[in-house]
């Protein structure tokens, strides 16, 4: 995958760019840009191979998918199952990502539901997840700063 660090300024010029308006046409990019379409296309393409762009599903606010209740759920695991609780993790798709922190805990598992009723069926379905030994569930009142890049793209 690239690293941020080795995305250099025309990169960054790009993602700006289609951060302000991310249906522009290649072409019309490029124009705006100074740059060749062939540049723009073949540095999409590179960045979207290596993985350093997201899928354009991860534009998709849960809310607007009926998920409007989000949680982190923080899990404790029996460490000889690890392999198994993040393959039966990823088969729960209110399972929006999964991330392995310092400290006392395994997993911080971030999560969206229908209501808080739906959170308790999902907190469910992971706690009964192979490894997972013990979850603590915390919801989120509001969102007050959501997830973003753009600053870190700003030279």
């Amino acid at each position: 995958m690239i690293t941020l660090q080795e995305l250099d300024a025309t990169d960054k010029r790009i993602l700006n760019a289609l951060d302000e308006d991310p249906r522009v046409p290649i072409m019309v990019l490029a124009q705006r840009l100074g740059l060749a379409r062939g540049t723009v296309q073949s540095r999409l393409e590179r960045m979207t191979a290596s993985g350093a762009l997201r899928p354009n599903s991860s534009r998709v606010l849960p809310s607007a998918l009926g998920r409007g209740v989000a949680a982190a759920v923080s899990a404790e695991l029996d460490q000889s199952h690890l392999n198994e609780a993040i393959a039966a993790l990823r088969k729960i798709p209110e399972v929006l990502e999964c991330h392995a922190p310092a400290g006392d805990t395994d997993l911080v598992i971030r999560v969206v539901a229908t209501s808080p009723d739906d959170l308790y069926r999902v907190s469910e379905e992971i706690r009964l997840c192979p490894g997972i030994v013990r979850t603590s569930t915390s919801m989120f009142l509001r969102e007050v700063i959501p997830y973003r890049t753009t600053g870190l793209l700003q030279d």
